[in-house]
Protein backbone atom coordinates (compact mmCIF):
# COMPACT_ATOMS: atom_id res chain seq x y z
CA UNK A 1 0.00 0.00 0.00
CA UNK A 2 1.13 3.53 -0.80
CA UNK A 3 1.10 6.07 2.04
CA UNK A 4 1.14 9.84 1.55
CA UNK A 5 2.02 12.26 4.35
CA UNK A 6 1.38 16.00 4.19
CA UNK A 7 -0.52 19.03 5.39
CA UNK A 8 -3.42 21.18 4.22
CA UNK A 9 -3.61 24.98 4.65
CA UNK A 10 -6.39 24.93 7.22
CA UNK A 11 -5.39 25.43 10.85
CA UNK A 12 -8.66 23.82 12.01
CA UNK A 13 -8.12 20.57 10.11
CA UNK A 14 -7.33 17.89 12.72
CA UNK A 15 -4.67 15.23 12.46
CA UNK A 16 -6.35 12.50 10.40
CA UNK A 17 -5.11 9.11 9.22
CA UNK A 18 -6.94 6.64 7.02
CA UNK A 19 -7.61 5.39 3.53
CA UNK A 20 -8.09 8.12 0.96
CA UNK A 21 -10.40 8.31 -2.04
CA UNK A 22 -11.34 10.95 -4.61
CA UNK A 23 -14.93 12.04 -5.21
CA UNK A 24 -16.39 15.19 -6.76
CA UNK A 25 -12.96 16.85 -6.98
CA UNK A 26 -12.35 16.32 -3.26
CA UNK A 27 -10.12 14.03 -1.24
CA UNK A 28 -12.12 11.97 1.25
CA UNK A 29 -10.45 10.73 4.43
CA UNK A 30 -12.23 9.50 7.56
CA UNK A 31 -15.42 11.34 6.63
CA UNK A 32 -13.64 14.62 5.95
CA UNK A 33 -13.48 16.36 2.56
CA UNK A 34 -10.57 18.41 1.20
CA UNK A 35 -10.78 20.37 -2.08
CA UNK A 36 -8.12 19.53 -4.64
CA UNK A 37 -6.37 22.78 -5.48
CA UNK A 38 -2.65 22.15 -5.17
CA UNK A 39 -0.21 20.82 -2.57
CA UNK A 40 -0.70 17.47 -0.87
CA UNK A 41 -4.36 17.07 -1.98
CA UNK A 42 -3.25 17.43 -5.63
CA UNK A 43 -0.49 14.88 -5.07
CA UNK A 44 -3.02 12.49 -3.52
CA UNK A 45 -5.56 12.99 -6.31
CA UNK A 46 -2.96 12.24 -8.98
CA UNK A 47 -1.84 9.11 -7.16
CA UNK A 48 -5.44 7.94 -6.79
CA UNK A 49 -6.20 8.45 -10.49
CA UNK A 50 -3.05 6.61 -11.52
CA UNK A 51 -3.58 3.86 -8.95
CA UNK A 52 -7.09 3.13 -10.19
CA UNK A 53 -5.79 2.78 -13.74
CA UNK A 54 -2.89 0.58 -12.63
CA UNK A 55 -5.10 -1.58 -10.41
CA UNK A 56 -3.39 -0.50 -7.16
CA UNK A 57 -6.28 1.35 -5.59
CA UNK A 58 -5.54 1.37 -1.86
CA UNK A 59 -3.92 4.56 -0.66
CA UNK A 60 -3.43 5.65 2.93
CA UNK A 61 -3.11 9.26 4.01
CA UNK A 62 -1.70 11.09 7.03
CA UNK A 63 -2.86 14.72 7.08
CA UNK A 64 -2.97 17.68 9.44
CA UNK A 65 -3.78 21.35 9.08
CA UNK A 66 -0.83 23.74 9.02
CA UNK A 67 -0.76 27.35 7.80
CA UNK A 68 3.00 27.68 8.16
CA UNK A 69 3.27 27.84 11.94
CA UNK A 70 4.36 24.21 12.23
CA UNK A 71 1.76 23.06 14.77
CA UNK A 72 0.08 20.55 12.46
CA UNK A 73 3.41 19.34 11.13
CA UNK A 74 4.69 18.60 14.63
CA UNK A 75 1.54 16.63 15.39
CA UNK A 76 2.12 14.60 12.25
CA UNK A 77 5.78 14.00 13.08
CA UNK A 78 4.84 12.79 16.54
CA UNK A 79 2.04 10.56 15.27
CA UNK A 80 4.29 8.94 12.68
CA UNK A 81 7.04 8.40 15.24
CA UNK A 82 4.63 6.57 17.53
CA UNK A 83 2.54 4.64 15.01
CA UNK A 84 4.48 3.80 11.83
CA UNK A 85 5.55 0.49 13.33
CA UNK A 86 1.88 -0.59 13.15
CA UNK A 87 1.77 -0.32 9.34
CA UNK A 88 3.10 -2.22 6.34
CA UNK A 89 3.55 0.17 3.41
CA UNK A 90 5.47 -0.54 0.23
CA UNK A 91 6.06 3.19 -0.41
CA UNK A 92 5.79 6.28 1.80
CA UNK A 93 5.70 9.71 0.16
CA UNK A 94 6.44 12.70 2.39
CA UNK A 95 5.30 16.10 1.17
CA UNK A 96 4.48 19.50 2.70
CA UNK A 97 5.60 19.52 6.32
CA UNK A 98 7.47 22.25 8.13
CA UNK A 99 11.11 21.09 8.10
CA UNK A 100 12.25 19.98 11.55
CA UNK A 101 15.49 18.02 11.72
CA UNK A 102 14.93 16.49 15.15
CA UNK A 103 11.44 15.27 14.34
CA UNK A 104 12.57 14.11 10.90
CA UNK A 105 15.20 11.91 12.50
CA UNK A 106 12.66 10.43 14.92
CA UNK A 107 10.41 9.51 11.99
CA UNK A 108 13.36 7.92 10.18
CA UNK A 109 14.19 5.87 13.27
CA UNK A 110 10.56 4.73 13.37
CA UNK A 111 10.80 3.64 9.73
CA UNK A 112 13.84 1.55 10.60
CA UNK A 113 11.70 -0.24 13.20
CA UNK A 114 9.04 -1.24 10.65
CA UNK A 115 8.90 -4.93 9.77
CA UNK A 116 9.46 -4.23 6.07
CA UNK A 117 11.33 -1.11 5.02
CA UNK A 118 9.22 0.85 2.53
CA UNK A 119 10.65 2.81 -0.36
CA UNK A 120 10.88 6.47 0.65
CA UNK A 121 9.97 9.47 -1.51
CA UNK A 122 10.33 13.05 -0.31
CA UNK A 123 9.35 16.41 -1.76
CA UNK A 124 8.93 19.97 -0.48
CA UNK A 125 9.39 20.60 3.26
CA UNK A 126 10.15 17.01 4.22
CA UNK A 127 12.84 16.85 1.53
CA UNK A 128 14.39 19.97 3.08
CA UNK A 129 14.44 18.26 6.48
CA UNK A 130 16.01 15.13 4.99
CA UNK A 131 18.81 17.18 3.44
CA UNK A 132 19.30 19.38 6.51
CA UNK A 133 19.62 16.28 8.71
CA UNK A 134 22.36 14.76 6.57
CA UNK A 135 20.14 11.74 5.90
CA UNK A 136 19.33 12.32 2.21
CA UNK A 137 20.95 9.01 1.08
CA UNK A 138 18.38 7.13 3.19
CA UNK A 139 15.74 8.09 0.61
CA UNK A 140 14.95 6.40 -2.68
CA UNK A 141 13.59 9.41 -4.61
CA UNK A 142 13.60 13.17 -4.22
CA UNK A 143 11.44 15.25 -6.58
CA UNK A 144 12.86 18.80 -6.46
CA UNK A 145 12.17 21.70 -8.77
CA UNK A 146 15.14 23.78 -9.93
CA UNK A 147 15.12 26.04 -6.87
CA UNK A 148 15.03 23.05 -4.54
CA UNK A 149 17.78 21.37 -6.52
CA UNK A 150 19.96 24.43 -5.92
CA UNK A 151 19.40 23.95 -2.18
CA UNK A 152 20.36 20.27 -2.39
CA UNK A 153 23.49 21.24 -4.31
CA UNK A 154 24.59 23.80 -1.72
CA UNK A 155 26.48 21.79 0.88
CA UNK A 156 26.62 24.69 3.35
CA UNK A 157 23.01 25.93 3.26
CA UNK A 158 21.13 25.06 6.49
CA UNK A 159 17.81 26.11 4.92
CA UNK A 160 16.57 26.97 1.39
CA UNK A 161 16.52 30.66 2.35
CA UNK A 162 20.31 30.55 2.63
CA UNK A 163 21.15 28.88 -0.67
CA UNK A 164 24.21 30.64 -2.03
CA UNK A 165 23.51 33.17 -4.75
CA UNK A 166 26.23 31.89 -7.02
CA UNK A 167 24.33 28.63 -7.50
CA UNK A 168 22.10 29.77 -10.34
CA UNK A 169 18.83 28.04 -11.12
CA UNK A 170 18.86 28.17 -14.91
CA UNK A 171 17.69 24.97 -16.55
CA UNK A 172 21.06 24.39 -18.24
CA UNK A 173 22.69 24.22 -14.80
CA UNK A 174 20.66 21.14 -13.80
CA UNK A 175 23.32 18.51 -14.64
CA UNK A 176 25.97 20.41 -12.67
CA UNK A 177 23.67 20.91 -9.71
CA UNK A 178 22.68 17.22 -9.74
CA UNK A 179 26.34 16.18 -9.72
CA UNK A 180 27.09 18.60 -6.90
CA UNK A 181 24.18 17.32 -4.79
CA UNK A 182 25.47 13.76 -5.11
CA UNK A 183 29.08 14.78 -4.46
CA UNK A 184 28.06 16.10 -1.04
CA UNK A 185 25.58 13.26 -0.27
CA UNK A 186 22.61 15.60 -0.35
CA UNK A 187 20.47 13.62 -2.79
CA UNK A 188 18.31 10.52 -2.64
CA UNK A 189 19.16 7.36 -4.56
CA UNK A 190 17.28 8.87 -7.53
CA UNK A 191 16.29 12.41 -8.41
CA UNK A 192 13.33 13.54 -10.51
CA UNK A 193 14.02 17.21 -11.23
CA UNK A 194 10.91 19.12 -12.31
CA UNK A 195 11.17 21.99 -14.79
CA UNK A 196 10.78 23.02 -18.41
CA UNK A 197 12.84 19.89 -19.02
CA UNK A 198 12.43 17.10 -16.48
CA UNK A 199 15.55 15.15 -15.50
CA UNK A 200 15.86 11.72 -13.93
CA UNK A 201 19.26 11.03 -12.42
CA UNK A 202 21.25 9.02 -9.93
CA UNK A 203 24.82 9.16 -8.64
CA UNK A 204 26.13 7.94 -11.99
CA UNK A 205 24.54 10.85 -13.88
CA UNK A 206 21.52 11.73 -16.01
CA UNK A 207 19.37 8.67 -16.79
CA UNK A 208 16.68 10.37 -18.83
CA UNK A 209 15.16 13.67 -19.92
CA UNK A 210 11.54 14.49 -20.72
CA UNK A 211 10.74 17.73 -22.53
CA UNK A 212 7.58 17.08 -24.53
CA UNK A 213 4.81 17.77 -25.02
CA UNK A 214 5.42 21.41 -24.17
CA UNK A 215 2.55 23.65 -23.15
CA UNK A 216 3.50 27.08 -21.86
CA UNK A 217 0.26 27.45 -19.91
CA UNK A 218 1.33 24.58 -17.64
CA UNK A 219 3.95 26.87 -16.09
CA UNK A 220 1.22 29.08 -14.62
CA UNK A 221 -0.87 26.28 -13.11
CA UNK A 222 -0.22 25.64 -9.44
CA UNK A 223 0.07 22.01 -8.43
CA UNK A 224 1.55 20.39 -11.55
CA UNK A 225 4.76 19.61 -9.67
CA UNK A 226 2.67 17.98 -6.95
CA UNK A 227 0.83 15.83 -9.49
CA UNK A 228 4.17 14.69 -10.93
CA UNK A 229 5.30 13.47 -7.52
CA UNK A 230 1.95 11.72 -7.00
CA UNK A 231 2.29 9.97 -10.34
CA UNK A 232 5.81 8.79 -9.54
CA UNK A 233 4.64 7.47 -6.17
CA UNK A 234 1.76 5.52 -7.71
CA UNK A 235 3.94 4.02 -10.43
CA UNK A 236 6.63 2.99 -7.95
CA UNK A 237 4.04 1.40 -5.65
CA UNK A 238 2.86 -0.66 -8.63
CA UNK A 239 6.34 -2.28 -8.67
CA UNK A 240 7.79 -0.32 -11.58
CA UNK A 241 11.50 0.39 -11.07
CA UNK A 242 12.17 3.83 -9.67
CA UNK A 243 14.08 5.28 -12.63
CA UNK A 244 11.57 3.98 -15.16
CA UNK A 245 8.65 5.13 -12.99
CA UNK A 246 10.10 8.64 -12.71
CA UNK A 247 10.50 8.96 -16.49
CA UNK A 248 7.00 7.58 -17.07
CA UNK A 249 5.56 9.98 -14.50
CA UNK A 250 7.11 12.97 -16.27
CA UNK A 251 5.73 11.84 -19.62
CA UNK A 252 2.24 11.11 -18.23
CA UNK A 253 2.07 14.42 -16.37
CA UNK A 254 2.94 16.38 -19.50
CA UNK A 255 0.53 14.41 -21.67
CA UNK A 256 -2.33 14.82 -19.18
CA UNK A 257 -1.65 18.56 -19.21
CA UNK A 258 -1.70 18.60 -22.98
CA UNK A 259 -5.00 16.72 -23.09
CA UNK A 260 -6.52 19.32 -20.75
CA UNK A 261 -5.77 22.08 -23.30
CA UNK A 262 -4.84 24.39 -20.44
CA UNK A 263 -4.96 28.14 -20.16
CA UNK A 264 -3.42 30.14 -17.28
CA UNK A 265 -6.83 29.93 -15.59
CA UNK A 266 -6.95 26.11 -15.68
CA UNK A 267 -7.17 24.42 -12.28
CA UNK A 268 -4.99 21.42 -11.54
CA UNK A 269 -7.98 19.09 -11.11
CA UNK A 270 -8.73 19.54 -14.82
CA UNK A 271 -5.31 18.03 -15.57
CA UNK A 272 -5.71 15.26 -12.98
CA UNK A 273 -8.89 14.09 -14.73
CA UNK A 274 -6.82 13.27 -17.83
CA UNK A 275 -4.25 11.11 -16.01
CA UNK A 276 -6.00 7.79 -16.77
CA UNK A 277 -6.18 8.64 -20.48
CA UNK A 278 -2.53 9.73 -20.56
CA UNK A 279 -1.41 6.64 -18.66
CA UNK A 280 -3.30 4.38 -21.06
CA UNK A 281 -1.62 6.03 -24.05
CA UNK A 282 1.96 5.68 -22.81
CA UNK A 283 3.43 2.14 -22.78
CA UNK A 284 4.53 1.02 -19.33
Amino acid sequence: MLAIVGTVPDQNFPLTAGKITLKNNKILIQGKQIPVNRGTPALMAAAIQAGETLGTTELYGFLAGDIGLGNGSRKLYEYLTNHLIEFDFCVITFHYLQPDVDWHNRVLFAIHEMKNRPLLIADAGFMYAAKMSGQAPEYDLFTPDMGELAFLADETAPHPFYTRGFILQEENKAPDLIARAYKHDNAARYLLVKGKQDYVANRQGILGKVDSPVNAAMEAIGGTGDTLTGLAAALISSKIKIDKAAILAARINRLAGDYAKPTPATQVMEIIRHIPEALDNIPH
